[in-house]
């Protein structure tokens, strides 16, 4: 299956069941990689419709406390742009259906070689990409190669985009729009879901596209509250935390900490099902 079809199959599968979908943000490697890898693989099943990659970075600056001890505790355990494509190879081995979008920061791809890089990634089956720090005057950088290469290039559409910048933004978006639902880092405090449900209706005014939201969306009920207004809801920062919880003092994984996550997971998930 090409990438062009697990997003757009999911998301019509989605509208298909009247609900919205749940993307899960988990950091390749954290906090070692085979458990990384199990529990990637067990997240579809737990209740993920898509998912959402962290490429480890050492300075993830759009990302809160949470999100950033992840990035530091997976560089330590010997993650890498190479380990996390081989991630997503070793799941397609048992899964063709579920998008996996890599989200990151452009500079380890830069060490690693842009065209390289998205050749391995669509071999690997990525199915997009979210770059934090490469606006649309960068294009040329890293999201032509991909769009070309047949990666999808997931915009972030922030509440401060005005209509012109909007309509830059959004010219070489594909895939799904990911709104960030509030100005600054992620983990933090929650948008109301009226607010957030107002500001889509401009968005869509100007797309077709699906829009997931995220940032700031911890619980059941926020999910909940957020698949009312829009096509998926994004949950990154209570995840990470749940892994953190679920190490002992060493920072090694607990025994349960699989359950533990895929658990929430599932908590999550009942949100948009209910």
């Amino acid at each position: 299956m090409s990438s062009g079809d697990r997003i757009a199959s999911t998301f019509e599968r989605l509208r298909k069941e009247g609900r919205a979908g749940l993307v899960t943000f988990v950091t390749a490697g954290d906090p070692d990689p085979g458990t990384s890898q199990q529990l990637m693989e067990r997240l579809p099943a737990a209740g993920a419709d898509i998912i959402e990659l962290g490429m480890p970075f050492s300075d993830p600056m759009a990302d809160g406390p949470a999100i950033q001890a992840a990035n530091l505790r997976a560089l330590a355990s010997g993650a890498s742009l190479i380990g996390t494509l081989d991630m997503v190879r070793r799941f397609r081995q048992n899964n063709s259906d579920t998008p996996v979008i890599l989200m990151g920061y452009f500079n380890p791809i830069y060490q690693y070689g842009p065209s390289r890089f998205v050749t391995d990634a669509v071999a690997a089956g990525v199915d997009g990409l979210i770059m934090v720090d490469l606006p649309p005057e960068e294009d040329e950088e890293l999201c032509d190669p991909a769009r070309t290469g047949g990666l999808h290039w997931v915009r972030l559409v922030t509440p401060t985009s005005n209509e012109g910048r909007l309509k830059q933004v959004l010219q070489n978006t594909s895939g799904f729009i990911y709104y960030v639902s509030i100005a600054g880092i992620t983990g933090t405090r929650s948008a109301a879901a009226s607010s957030i449900g107002e500001a889509l209706t401009e968005v869509r005014k100007h797309t077709q596209l699906p829009i997931a939201v995220g940032f700031g969306i911890n619980t059941a009920e926020q999910v909940r509250e957020t698949g009312e207004v829009a096509d998926g809801a994004v949950v990154g920062s209570a995840i990470i935390r749940e892994i953190e919880n679920n190490l002992d003092e060493s920072g090694r994984a607990k025994p349960e900490l699989l359950d533990q996550v895929t658990g929430l997971v599932s908590t999550l998930s009942g949100g948009l099902r209910s």
